[in-house]
């Protein structure tokens, strides 16, 4: 079966690269926050995030940071706490025949809001 032609002929390769980023980016989300994390699994839970979504169609790189601040400022008696939005500052770069986008997640102080976005969107 050719995927591409079944169920994306509808969309540009541009609206694909988008998606794929996008859905890849709403499904780390809510993956993600709530687990609990310290400053000794920080690295180990950025590893596992980027590794997990590098398995996605479309998907050529993630690039997962934890933000020490946020993670320091939310820090319970118990030696951990619970991985939040803010957090998170992540990009993922997709793939689509020429076009690759990054689609990314940034806590916006003047927000108030851990921001999804499309970052940038190259054609070759």
């Amino acid at each position: 079966m050719d995927v591409d032609k079944e169920y994306f002929s509808n969309i540009s390769t541009r609206e694909r690269a988008i998606f794929e980023g996008a859905i890849s980016m709403g499904a780390l989300f809510h993956q993600f926050v709530g687990t609990p994390i310290n400053k000794d699994t920080k690295k180990s839970l950025e590893n596992a995030m980027e590794e997990s979504l590098k398995l996605q169609p479309a998907i050529e790189d993630v690039k997962v940071k934890i933000r020490f601040d946020k993670l320091e400022e939310s820090m319970t008696e118990f030696d951990y706490t619970s991985l939040t939005g803010d957090m998170l500052d992540v990009k993922i770069f997709t793939k689509v025949d020429n076009v690759t986008a990054v689609i990314r997640i940034e806590f916006i102080e003047e927000l108030n809001y851990p921001l999804m976005y499309v970052e940038n969107i190259e054609e070759d």
